[in-house]
Parts: C-alpha cells; structure tokens; sequence
C-alpha cells in the first residue's frame, strides 16, 4: 500500500500576508482596467472552469492573448475605474498553493454586481500567479 503525503499545511501569517498582498495588486490592476498587468500576474495556459447560458458546466485553457482579448472586451474601456470590496477565504494546501473563494462587490460606471468565485494559485520564484478561475457565466466565452 502507498501512502500520500500529509496534506494538512496551516499557513503562516506571511503566508496570509503575501497572498492578501497579491490580491491587493491584482485588485488594483483590475480598478485601472489594466489586462495587460493582470495577466502578467497568471501562468499560462489559464484554467477556466464555469458554466454557460444554457446551464452547462464548461472549462477550457486560455493563452495569454486570449486572456487579453476576453478581458479587455469584458471589462471595457470606461474612464471610471473600478471598485472591488471582497472577502476571500484562502485554504492552503501547501505554502506554495492555495485555493481562494471570493465574495466581492464590484462598481464600474455606476452599477454594482455581485460576484462569487475562487482562483487556484501558484507560488513559483517566491510570487504568487493565479493558475486556474472558477466563475459562473463564463461559459459562452469559452
């Protein structure tokens, strides 16, 4: 019989800190609108898990340039940045990943919008890089 590795990290406060500092980063990139430093922030390919407007659960990879393009046509060019209020529930899996789920609250040009979610991250060269997006809705850009 093999047995698996233990599995029960707990994270260290740096460990907290480091990725609330990542989110922090990234959160900003997203209120300037700015793709281009969103996606230096992900490996790629980029999974994506979500489901479609039929009710259908989907999941495909994303390359750079598509992350760019779907992004940049989602997120729009308004001259308002937007605003995230979020609380995220990270579990460690090890000190070099974690899966984080996100309630959030964003404004862009007036509108606010609920959304829920988790991210898969990666800590690679001492850097947090989000590695795979579980959303709803995505399904029909996929």
């Amino acid at each position: 019989m093999t047995f698996l590795p233990d599995t029960g990290y707990t994270p260290t406060a740096e460990d907290r800190a480091s990725l609330d500092a990542w989110f922090a980063e990234y959160d900003a990139a997203s209120g300037r609108r700015d793709v281009g430093r969103m996606a230096d922030m992900a490996v790629f390919p980029l999974n994506l898990v979500s489901d479609d407007s039929k009710g259908d659960g989907r999941s495909a990879q994303w390359d750079r340039d598509r992350f760019v393009a779907t992004m940049t046509q989602v997120m729009g060019d308004g001259d308002q940045d937007i605003t995230f209020e979020s609380t995220r529930t990270p579990v460690f899996l090890s000190s070099s990943m974690a899966v984080v789920f996100t309630d959030s609250t964003m404004t862009a040009d007036g509108r606010t919008q609920r959304l829920r979610y988790a991210d898969i991250l990666l800590k690679r060269d001492g850097r947090w890089a989000f590695q795979t997006m579980i959303q709803s809705g995505w399904g029909d850009n996929l």
